[in-house]
């Protein structure tokens, strides 16, 4: 007779008729749920590359926008960079593919008082210039923030997708065919118990009645 307290793939289980259904219940729970996980983890894929290559679109835009301004270095040092500061970033959330992740919904900026009169005539385009390049900056920083969250959602959902795919279900369905299979070899084993009985008792009263 085998343990009463097989394992399989670290599934706990004993031959009998309620260990059997216990499984078959927690079988059909993941078989029910693998589809809704797979196409989780597809949805999650798709946003992370997604997020990724708009990740990357920002750090190139921002590069470009420095190197644009390059011709510029000279007056840059006239420039007072305490004139400009970032005074608040307004923020929101939304759920993608059940993750929730920050959303950058605007950038507040505070400028310094100067004097028209006294500054280079520059001074105003250079405020919009730093305007534009912490905008992108920020919105970079944004971007590879929610595709770190995506890609941790991402891996951990595959992590489960490969636990229920090619570890617990297969693990269930093999614990059930054993228990299955030991159920059917018992109840083999007593119906041919009864027929050699049967078969005993039969000679038995056959004998009694040939000697009477």
């Amino acid at each position: 007779m085998p343990d009463t307290n097989d394992t399989y793939m670290a599934i706990k289980f004993q031959y009998n008729k309620t260990s059997l259904q216990q499984l078959e219940k927690q079988l059909k729970v993941r078989e029910r749920a693998l589809p809704t996980i797979k196409s989780k983890e597809s949805a999650l894929r798709m946003e992370v590359k997604r997020t990724k290559d708009e990740a990357k679109a920002l750090e190139l835009r921002l590069e470009q926008e420095i190197h644009g301004y390059d011709n510029m270095a000279a007056l840059w040092n006239e420039f007072n960079p305490e004139l400009i500061r970032v005074k608040d970033v307004h923020l929101s959330a939304r759920k993608i593919a059940g993750v929730v992740v920050p959303v950058l919904d605007e950038i507040e900026f505070g400028i310094s008082r100067y004097s028209l009169f006294n500054a280079p005539a520059w001074y105003t385009e250079g405020i919009e210039l730093l305007k534009r390049l912490a905008h992108t900056g920020i919105e970079a920083e944004f971007a590879n923030m929610k595709l770190e969250l995506l890609e941790h959602a991402r891996k951990k959902t595959t992590q489960k997708v490969n636990l229920f795919e090619k570890v617990q279900i297969p693990g269930y369905r093999d614990a059930i065919r054993k228990i299955k299979r030991f159920m059917e070899d018992e109840e083999s084993l007593s119906k041919s118990s009864q027929k050699i009985m049967r078969a005993n008792q039969e000679k038995r009263k056959q004998k009694e009645e040939a000697e009477s």
